[in-house]
């Protein structure tokens, strides 16, 4: 038997103890450590090689027009994909009284004149079916998108070369090389195609030749599926059949459930925090696997939730994830196609309420969402990356001087069950960290430090909303309000004077916080 005094003694070393770890772990900072003279690459440019849009015929309003300007500024996004290119209201197919097909591309030419003119290329989505070449009447949204196959296989090839030849006259072929040719959207969910995996083979079968027949550089791909389904036999099937895959397309969501067409269904955020970048790392090594191991990888759509309905989609840990995804990403896919940049986004009809849960990155009153600066500091970074083992940062430098982006994703917890309830509430972040960034072998001199943060209340347009009680609509003067409170400009400015070629500074970090730090030599 131990005697009372070791008993005591032992519970009092084991509290010590304890103690003492608790305060060493309390002490230890995360580290962003950064030399200039130790360059990892370019940073990658996955993030604006492509961005989502909603229809085509959305690209015809000024205000889309407007908002995409306004983001290809900041963000100099290279392509954008949407859908409804041959949806009725593009009226680019129809039949004549006697029955003999009308071609029309002015509208088209009106909207893709336009995307050229500010620096931003199509990645075309062939879809979806006219109705007078549709073989059904089966609907999908708002704006009733037929998803049915076509009735004549010969006229969807017409219509397709006569398509593409007629962007080859208008723009050249040398700048119909650099884009996509993506067949049709989501054809594994029947919501999107009515018709078996076989009947999308066969579309992609007959779109693929037509679109080589005008030119065998030009580019096509697919299957541009949900959840990135149908990968491998996909390649399988054009390996045995001899089709051309110049790109493989699919999407990927992090939440639970798939097709949301009306915004109604609980939304939860997977478990795996992780799940979007093993998903993509999963399906490159499937294409490597393949006889087409030189295909591109796109990911034509992505975003925490594929509702237009989901509040998460307007928070500031939107944007946090919108990073974590980003740099988790980036080493084995072409490029990660944001869904999408704008509110202005009607498969369930218009936006009923400013702040209504929609994908862009921007609402329907050009208000910028947190996940906005997130892109724009992206693009601020620089293009030449110094190594950093931190896994949640970018450290990058330019002849201005030396760019930071560090972040920090945590994961929804305390009183989390779906999205639509927790993120319809104000969330302040649960914990703070504290992170020391440091770079070497700069040169002396006097800087100037510029520090831009999105987090709770900072370019934090959505809480403020809350706060004012959800209104159905704003008066100019909130819309006025909001814009500012969502400008992106500096929190602070500060100089310094480095002396032994290091610098080194504190930041304080809360969950899903976002801190881009310039730091800019004076001459």
């Amino acid at each position: 038997m131990k005697s009372p005094v070791l008993n005591l003694y032992t519970l009092l070393m084991g509290f010590f103890l304890c103690l003492s770890v608790q305060t060493a772990a309390a002490q230890v900072k995360r580290q962003v450590r950064a030399d200039l003279k130790s360059v990892a690459g370019n940073k990658s440019t996955v993030f604006n090689e492509c961005i989502g849009a909603g229809r085509a015929n959305e690209g015809l309003r000024a205000d889309w027009q407007q908002q995409l300007a306004m983001i290809q500024k900041d963000v100099h996004f290279k392509y954008i994909r949407f859908h409804g290119l041959l949806h009725d209201d593009m009226r680019i197919y129809s039949l004549d009284k006697a029955g003999n097909p009308v071609y029309n591309f002015q509208y088209v030419d009106r909207l893709y004149d336009f995307l050229l003119s500010i620096n931003i290329r199509p990645f075309v989505e062939f879809g979806f079916m006219p109705p007078d070449l549709a073989s059904g009447t089966k609907t999908i949204f708002w704006w009733k998108a037929n998803v049915s196959k076509p009735k004549s296989y010969e006229q969807w090839y017409t219509l397709i070369t006569r398509l593409v030849k007629h962007w080859q006259q208008r723009y050249g072929e040398e700048e119909v090389r650099k884009w996509y040719f993506e067949v049709w959207n989501e054809p594994d969910l029947k919501g999107f195609f009515d018709g078996t995996q076989a009947d999308y083979f066969e579309l992609y079968a007959h779109t693929v030749k037509a679109v080589k027949s005008v030119s065998p550089a030009y580019r096509v791909g697919g299957p541009a599926t949900s959840a990135t389904k149908w990968i491998g036999k996909f390649l399988s099937h054009c390996e045995n059949n001899k089709l051309p895959v110049d790109f493989v397309s699919t999407h990927d969501y992090g939440t639970t459930s798939v097709l949301d067409e009306m915004g109604t269904k609980k939304q939860q955020m997977k478990s795996i925090r992780d799940t979007i970048a093993l998903d993509v790392k999963r399906v490159r090594n499937t294409i490597d696997a393949s006889a087409y191991k030189n295909a591109e990888l796109h990911f034509t759509e992505w975003n925490t939730s594929p509702s237009s309905r989901d509040p998460i989609h307007d928070t500031y840990q939107n944007a946090a994830y919108i990073l974590h995804v980003l740099k988790k990403a980036a080493s084995h896919s072409n490029s990660m196609s944001y869904w999408t940049f704008t509110d202005i986004f009607e498969e369930a009809g218009p936006g009923p309420t400013p702040f209504h849960g929609g994908f862009g990155l921007i609402n329907l009153q050009d208000i910028k969402k947190p996940g906005y600066h997130a892109y724009r500091f992206m693009q601020e970074l620089g293009h030449t990356e110094l190594k950093n083992e931190d896994e949640s940062s970018y450290v990058c430098k330019s002849d201005q001087g030396v760019q930071a982006l560090i972040w920090d994703y945590t994961h929804p917890s305390n009183g989390y069950s779906f999205n639509q309830d927790y993120f319809n509430k104000v969330q302040p972040p649960a914990a703070r960290h504290e992170v020391q960034f440091s770079v070497t072998n700069l040169k002396n001199g006097t800087y100037l430090i510029e520090e831009y943060r999105v987090g709770f209340e900072q370019n934090d347009p959505y809480t403020a909303y809350l706060k004012m009680g959800k209104p159905a609509q704003l008066n100019r003067a909130e819309v006025s309000s909001l814009q500012q409170l969502s400008s992106g400009s500096a929190v602070r400015k500060t100089r310094v004077k480095v002396s032994d070629g290091k610098f080194e500074w504190p930041v304080q970090l809360h969950d899903n916080e976002i801190v881009f730090l310039k730091l800019i030599r004076h001459l």
